[in-house]
């Protein structure tokens, strides 16, 4: 489980590569710790944290605030990326997935 992002060169990458090493070093501190409940505790300040940044401006004219500008459209973008990447994550399907062919 202890991967890192290839591509460290953005901001982006970098952020990603940080929290997974974070994720590992609170992991490696206990080793009765749960990965759902440290991964979960995360995701959790994650959210709070996308939320904070996505907030409008005020201006209810702003174009640049214009996805980000009720609760529910904020709601609908966060979930939006949280789909894209899962679904682009290494991780997204396991050979332990109920409906993953036998052969």
């Amino acid at each position: 489980m202890k991967k890192s992002f290839p591509d460290q060169d953005s901001l982006f990458d970098q952020a990603a590569a940080q929290v997974v090493e974070l994720g590992n070093q609170l992991a490696d501190q206990d080793e009765d710790a749960d990965p759902f409940d440290v991964a979960s505790g995360m995701l959790a300040g994650i959210v709070h944290f996308w939320l904070y940044s996505h907030q409008p401006c005020g201006d209810p004219l702003c174009e640049s605030c214009s996805e980000t500008n009720t609760a529910d459209q904020r709601l609908r973008l966060l979930l939006d990326e949280v789909r894209q990447f899962a679904q682009e994550s290494e991780y997204f399907h396991s050979p332990h997935d109920a409906n993953a062919g036998r052969a």
